[in-house]
């Protein structure tokens, strides 16, 4: 059976209030647009009442509060008959901490190391006296200890239920928990005393070691039969920077699959490819997310707006003023707290292969040494996770190692980090222990990164939230058009069925939101002048970051329940983690921050929502440009749901609202379906062998014309910083020379074109052209 590579994929974020039979009723309009594939969040059995699915405690069973396996299957059919597919997102990495659900950590837990299951989790069984630490007491075991209740052979606390050793509970409480194969802890211990890998910082997520053969066999056996009986046609695999080996995981997929058509959710930084032997379709679409929003950002504005920004708010420079400093400090916190228990493991494997290992160069080295130069170049690591070891300029450059010996004082113990860096390249071969060690070093590495930079940094330093999202680099928001181009030309080449994506149930403000905001990097000025008039009296403002990001915010937004922004705004500030923080909750700051955001932003809405109308064209031209941009691009668009209208969100669970169709009243749907249905009536223009050529105008304003061609049959062309367009003048006289032939107006006027066309004439009735080919070619 030939694979099946989607045209397009509609996102639907399935959940107990949307479960699959009310997916099946949404296909008809769906199939609609013109997708090809209805795109599912995790379909498998999750924690009851999840509102995400990734959670997972049983990958052998379809989720029953989702209508189970029989309902997956009748959504399939419906789908089918409408002619759309399927696409699953699948969670190798983790499962739940969740014993009374989750039956094969119960078994670990009641069984210990001897479980047939114990191969399944990545536990440290050495550390912690041999038992499993879980971080659920509310405070220390003293205080909580008549709180648990022994039911036969289970230990309970409240809605926690735990298995008991055969024989034990009998005993008294204290001694019946020393003769468990777990121990329950404080919560707060699960930052420095954990023996169990987890997702990122989040310790009711446990790693799953789906590296061992047999646990991967047990872990996908439902969705290959799914994938093998027609009812899902390609994945999306959550996370694989989280695994141990995703090379060896992703061939075995392959392989297990018939190579279905995936896509693995992999964050790029700035020149990092994704490995070539990858056997993938390519990304989930951050990496094309952020030339997107780049290329509607302005350069010159943004760095004038951070200039505005850091005198508004007297930041600094490493607790938001300055980017590169602020993610610096940000990861050093992330190692020290959040991370603490990775780091301490990460430390022992080190030190014990140096204490054993046969190279004399390995030996002698103190831990604490190690445990600084891991943390020193772990913070100086340019990528989430290190996969080409042979190339030390893309794992730990020579100017981050020569930055970390400066923690040390002695030269001699600066040698560690010589030493840590020669273990991560792989330069003392490839035995067990050192494996591990490069294996320990890639996961913390890829956690760091997200913690500090995604759900730490982001939240600190906010000149122009827009930047700020994921894959994004807020320290170089913009992209030029050259660049765009040659990202363009580079996806098509190597990645030419990957995914693109604007908004998802991960982005921390929807491409609707995000195109309002980036136009205040067009027009910093009126945003200083705005936000001056707003907080004029300064009453009430907890702190001017906060103030700058929360009116930010609000004119992204638009109008909206006051509880949304709220929500918003308090997990930004426990995100960015100055004043409080998830873990260290300061009640009186937090109080101030709803009081500010109930009286300011979600009140007074004066002053942003007339700015906000003043640039409502300029807004509509970013958000139609990105639109239009992303779902003419090399590589397969993912929707979605509801983004095909005007759809403003902040970060989850904002964002996560029970899917309804949209009315078709709306210039971006419009857009959306136009293109949709384009890519579906010429599949040829845009699939693995399709081509993209730069098409270049010409004149005063050229550089606000951003246009390709697909294939030699379709012409997308867009409006690219509208403002700063306006304040010039407008297109005066520029011109686009279109590829030879008769090209028609696709979205609407029966209009055609061939030649050289004036830009205005183009962008007569939209900011946005999309053309086909028409007659003889």
């Amino acid at each position: 059976m030939t694979p099946v590579v989607p045209s397009a994929t509609y996102r639907l974020q399935l959940q107990p209030a949307f479960p699959f039979a009310a997916a099946a009723d949404a296909v008809p309009y769906i199939a609609s647009l013109g997708v090809s594939h209805l795109h599912l969040s995790p379909v498998l059995e999750a924690v009851p009442g999840s509102a995400h699915g990734y959670d997972v405690v049983d990958h052998g069973r379809v989720r029953g509060e989702l209508g189970g396996e029989a309902g997956l299957r009748e959504l399939a059919r419906v789908a089918r008959q409408h002619g759309l597919g399927l696409v699953v997102d699948i969670v190798p990495n983790h499962m739940a901490m969740a014993p009374r659900h989750n039956r094969p950590l119960w078994e670990v837990l009641r069984e210990g190391p001897g479980s047939p299951y114990a191969r399944w989790f990545d536990i440290d069984w050495e550390a912690r006296g041999g038992q499993v630490l879980l971080p659920v007491l509310g405070g220390p075991l003293g205080e909580e200890i008549d709180q648990f209740v022994v039911d036969g052979q289970e230990l309970r606390y409240y809605d926690h239920v735990f298995p008991l050793r055969e024989g034990t509970e009998k005993l008294p409480l204290p001694r019946l928990l020393d003769a468990q194969w777990y121990r329950p802890v404080w919560w707060r211990l699960a930052r420095t005393e954990l023996n169990y890998r987890r997702f990122f910082s989040i310790s009711e997520l446990i790693g799953v070691r789906v590296e061992e053969p047999e646990v991967f066999d047990a872990t996908h056996a439902k969705i290959l039969e799914l994938l093998h009986d027609g009812v899902v046609d390609g994945l999306r695999v959550d996370h694989p920077d989280g695994l141990a080996d995703p090379d060896a995981y992703l061939r075995r997929l392959h392989e297990a699959t018939g190579g279905r058509w995936t896509v693995v959710e992999k964050i790029l930084a700035d020149g990092e490819a994704l490995p070539a032997a990858w056997p993938v379709a390519g990304t989930t679409g951050y990496d094309a997310l952020r030339h997107v929003d780049g290329l509607f950002t302005d350069p010159a504005g943004a760095g004038e707006l951070l200039d505005r920004y850091r005198r508004f708010t007297a930041a600094e420079p490493d607790r938001g003023g300055d980017w590169a400093a602020t993610a610096r400090r940000a990861a050093y916190e992330t190692l020290t707290h959040e991370l603490a228990a990775e780091v301490d493991r990460l430390t022992r494997v080190a030190h014990g292969l140096c204490e054993r290992s046969p190279e004399l160069a390995l030996r002698d080295r103190a831990p604490w040494a190690l445990r600084t130069a891991l943390c020193e170049l772990l913070v100086r690591m340019e990528v989430y996770r290190p996969y080409a070891c042979e190339d030390a300029s893309l794992v730990v450059t020579e100017e981050a190692a020569a930055e970390a010996r400066t923690a040390f004082v002695v030269p001699e113990e600066a040698r560690a980090v010589d030493v840590v860096r020669d273990l991560v390249l792989g330069r003392f071969g490839d035995g067990p222990e050192q494996v591990e060690f490069r294996t320990r070093f890639a996961q913390t590495s890829s956690a760091l990164r997200a913690k500090s930079v995604e759900d730490t940094a982001f939240y600190r330093h906010v000149p122009l939230l827009s930047a700020n999202e994921v894959g994004g680099n807020p320290g170089s928001p913009a992209v030029s058009p050259e660049d765009f181009h040659a990202y363009c030309a580079r996806v098509q080449r190597d990645w030419p069925v990957t995914g693109t994506v604007l908004s998802t149930h991960d982005t921390k403000r929807s491409a609707d939101v995000r195109a309002a905001v980036a136009v205040l990097g067009e027009c910093p000025e009126r945003w200083a002048d705005a936000l001056a008039e707003v907080t004029r009296d300064g009453a009430g403002v907890p702190d001017p970051q906060l103030a700058w990001a929360a009116w930010q915010t609000a004119f992204g937004l638009g109008p909206a329940d006051a509880e949304r922004l709220r929500g918003a705004l308090l997990k930004h500030v426990r995100e960015a983690g100055l004043h409080t923080s998830w873990t260290e909750q300061n009640p009186a700051y937090e109080r101030a921050v709803a009081e500010f955001v109930a009286r300011g932003p979600a009140a007074d809405t004066e002053v942003t929502g007339r700015l906000r109308t003043e640039l409502e064209p300029y807004i509509r031209a970013n958000a139609l440009g990105a639109a239009l941009v992303q779902l003419t691009m090399p590589g397969v668009p993912d929707v979605y749901q509801g983004t095909e209208g005007e759809y403003r969100a902040l970060v989850d669970p904002d964002n996560r609202a029970p899917f309804a169709p949209r009315d078709g009243d709306s210039d971006k749907h419009r857009v959306t379906v136009a293109a949709l249905r384009l890519r579906q009536r010429r599949p040829d223009a845009f699939g693995e062998a399709a081509a993209y050529t730069p098409l270049a105008a010409a004149g005063p304003a050229a550089g606000h014309c951003v246009a390709f061609a697909r294939s030699g049959a379709v012409v997308t062309a867009v409006t690219r910083l509208s403002l700063r367009l306006a304040g010039a003048g407008g297109w005066a006289g520029t011109r686009l020379a279109l590829p030879a032939g008769r090209w028609a107006d696709v979205l609407g006027g029966e209009r055609e074109f061939t030649g050289e066309v004036p830009v205005a004439e183009l962008f007569e009735a939209l900011p946005v052209a999309l053309l086909e080919r028409v007659g003889a070619e």
